[in-house]
């Protein structure tokens, strides 16, 4: 059995072996413009943040769902313990070593984490808790993160996104890593996973989880991989059970977990165009195969359910063997995974261990409803987190573009969260710029799909946009778009002057060809006319009564002059 390294326990998080002149340099992450973040008040002392945009033009502040997290904090240190008080509350307050809000959830219990993202999402906190009683939603919350600020998964709620970051064995740093971390929170990301299969790995995963205001995913069979010297044939049960411990220690809130690559199911991938595309999958394969024994995380399960639900640690059930591109969606090894994936949910659940299931992969747009109605079905409205899926295979650097046209569709159709997909997918690791592509696009698809869906108040941000827009108030149409920053640049590419943000026109069609302020002037011109022509019927109306400034009046059927004129 591999030695379990130890967990650092200090507030402060540098590395094992650094010192604090450790050479990580985090780069400034600038707030957004006319925008500040305010606190939403609710009761035990719960404070929800929002970024609250300002306006011009007489019209309110607009405020917007913030995961950016506290700002002005040195990395060096990690983030304020928003969580410790409720966390510890719980500790003494009839503990019986089963920590997951599911468990809470299902005795009636609505925690502050649930009041929490009641306010975020405007709804009843009794609605949250019988969503994750129920295993609809999860609410992922370590309790050795206390960090984070709560967020919530489900179809019922907003469609969530999460980043992937992580260091390889080529290329990238903690400072690196904590800085990718940062700037994905900014712009949006719900989740965070890191993937990290180089160096430090459990320095690297340190650094992310003190410095995240959202909840982090981690695949822990990468790190078993290192500790088994890179051979998948040498991995066992209790090398892989100390792992998620020193990961849950850590404050890990959910686990990429391959328990459904079956020994049966290997050899349906024989004939696919690209085998299996998963890491986690293909290292449980080998595993199986060499040994010629069932998946041992398959077959090991309730004993990982014990890990989970002493930290509250959520499952991701892992889809490895997701398709790897079109020719292979929806075939019979992905299809047979699912099947495996439902009965681990009943197991999970039959601990309150909290459940989401990891979806495809590569799947074209005329099959993807079909794996939310199987999902749904096969896994009993456990939450659907899908990577993608990407709807064609032929625009390598754009499969951000690609997948997000998936994205949209799946989150329509029923998905709760949506794995970002850069402009780097299968050509290299992402950078700054990658993760932020990733993430916009993203959320660009997750609001698609919740104005699909109707979810309430999600087009509210939309009609105010659209608002600025037509009345030609540029910096308020940029400040309520996702991305100020390059809405900004591209108008002042053509038009910097301060004067243009008040013009009437962009450089598309001119001072001249602006249908928007053509049908203003429309709009005006309309007015005018029918406000003259409204004067001229009062005209009319008063000549044909006669002319005269004063008309007689009737009091009991008959008519009573002014003064001084005859009846």
């Amino acid at each position: 059995m591999s030695k379990k390294l130890p967990v650092v326990e200090s507030v402060e998080v540098f590395p094992r072996g650094q010192s604090e002149s450790a050479p990580f340099h985090f780069g400034p992450i600038e707030g957004f413009p006319a925008s500040e973040k305010v606190y939403v008040e609710a009761a035990g002392g719960v404070r929800v943040p929002v970024r609250r945009v300002t306006l011009s033009g007489g019209e309110p502040p607009f405020d917007v769902y913030d995961t950016s997290g506290p700002q002005g904090h040195d990395p060096k240190l990690g983030l304020p313990k928003l969580r410790k008080p409720w966390i510890d509350a719980r500790k003494v307050d009839g503990d019986d070593g089963n920590r997951s809000q599911m468990h809470y959830a299902r005795r009636g219990i609505i925690t502050p984490e649930m009041r929490f993202v009641a306010i975020r999402e405007n709804m009843a906190p009794e609605f949250v808790r019988d969503e994750i009683a129920r295993g609809r939603a999860i609410l992922p919350a370590n309790i050795n993160h206390p960090e984070s600020e709560p967020m919530i998964i489900g179809r019922s709620f907003l469609v969530k996104i999460n980043a992937n970051i992580g260091n390889s064995a080529v290329k990238s740093s903690i400072g690196d890593e904590v800085d990718k971390l940062r700037w994905a929170v900014k712009w949006g990301a719900d989740t965070v996973m890191d993937l990290s299969t180089g160096e430090a790995i459990h320095e690297t995963r340190e650094w992310i989880v003190r410095n995240s205001p959202v909840p982090i995913g981690t695949v822990p069979i990468y790190q078993c991989l290192e500790k088994a010297g890179g051979d998948p044939t040498k991995l066992n049960i209790d090398m892989f059970i100390e792992t998620l411990i020193e990961q849950a220690e850590q404050g890990v809130d959910y686990f990429t977990i391959h328990a459904g690559v079956r020994l049966a199911y290997i050899p349906y991938t024989a004939n696919r165009v690209t085998g299996i595309v998963s890491r986690g999958g293909s290292i449980m394969a080998k595993w199986c195969l060499a040994h010629h024994k069932e998946n041992f995380l398959y077959t090991e399960f309730e004993r990982i359910c014990e890990v989970m639900k002493k930290y509250d640690v959520a499952f991701s059930l892992g889809d490895g063997l997701r398709p790897g591109s079109a020719a292979d969606a929806n075939d019979r090894a992905q299809l047979a995974e699912l099947d495996t994936l439902g009965e681990l949910t009943d197991i999970a659940w039959k601990h309150d261990v909290q459940v989401m299931i990891e979806g495809p992969g590569h799947v074209p747009m005329h099959k993807i409803k079909e794996n939310v109605d199987l999902q749904l079905k096969i896994c009993k409205e456990a939450p659907f987190y899908t990577l993608g899926p990407l709807v064609t295979d032929i625009a390598p650097g754009y499969d951000h573009i690609t997948s997000a046209i998936g994205a949209a569709m799946i989150g329509w159709f029923g998905t709760a969260m949506l794995c970002y997909v850069t402009p780097k997918e299968h050509l290299g690791l992402p950078d700054k710029d990658d993760v932020k592509d990733g993430v916009i696009a993203y959320k660009i698809a997750a609001h698609a799909a919740d104005l699909a869906k109707g979810h309430p108040g999600a087009i509210e941000r939309d009609n105010a946009l659209s608002k600025a827009r037509f009345e030609f108030r540029w910096l308020d149409q940029f400040n309520l778009s996702l991305d100020p920053d390059t809405a900004k640049d591209f108008h002042d590419e053509t038009l910097p002057a301060d004067g243009a943000k008040v013009a009437h026109f962009c450089s598309m069609c001119g001072p001249k060809f602006c249908s928007m302020k053509i049908t203003g002037e429309v709009r005006e011109l309309v007015a005018k006319q029918e406000m003259e022509a409204g004067m001229a019927a009062k005209s009319a109306e008063f000549a044909a009564a006669g002319g005269e400034l004063y008309v007689p009046k009737m009091e009991g059927g008959e008519f009573i002059s002014p003064p001084g004129k005859d009846p």
